[in-house]
C-alpha cells in the first residue's frame, strides 16, 4: 500500500487516509454537461492529496472518515498532486 509521500503524477494509486477537509460542492459544465464537484483533503503519516470528488460522491463522504481509494488515479494539477477515480477506481470507508 502505497503512502501519500510516495505518490507520482500519471499513475495509479491504493492508499488509505483520512479526509480532513470537503470544499463546498461547486457546480461546473464538463464535455459530459453539468455536474457537481469537491475537493477533499487526504491524510495519512506520510502527508496529503486532493481527492476530486464528482456528482453524488461529492454529498456522499463526511470529514472525519477514513477511506481505501482502490486503483484511483493520480494526476499533477497546477502543480499540485490529485487523485480520482478514473475510469476503474472506487471508494470504500473503512471500519
Amino acid at each position: 500500500m502505497a503512502g501519500i509521500a510516495t505518490l507520482r503524477a500519471n499513475q495509479n494509486a491504493t492508499i488509505d487516509a483520512t479526509i480532513t477537509a470537503i470544499s463546498p460542492v461547486r457546480n461546473v459544465t464538463t464535455s459530459r454537461g453539468p455536474s457537481q464537484v469537491a475537493d477533499a483533503t487526504l491524510q495519512d503519516e506520510t502527508g496529503t492529496i486532493t481527492l476530486t470528488l464528482w456528482g453524488a460522491d461529492t454529498t456522499r463522504y463526511s470529514v472525519g472518515q477514513k477511506i481505501r481509494i482502490t486503483d484511483g488515479w493520480v494526476k499533477d494539477f497546477r502543480g499540485k498532486l490529485q487523485i480520482s477515480m478514473g475510469r476503474s477506481g472506487k471508494i470504500t470507508i473503512q471500519a
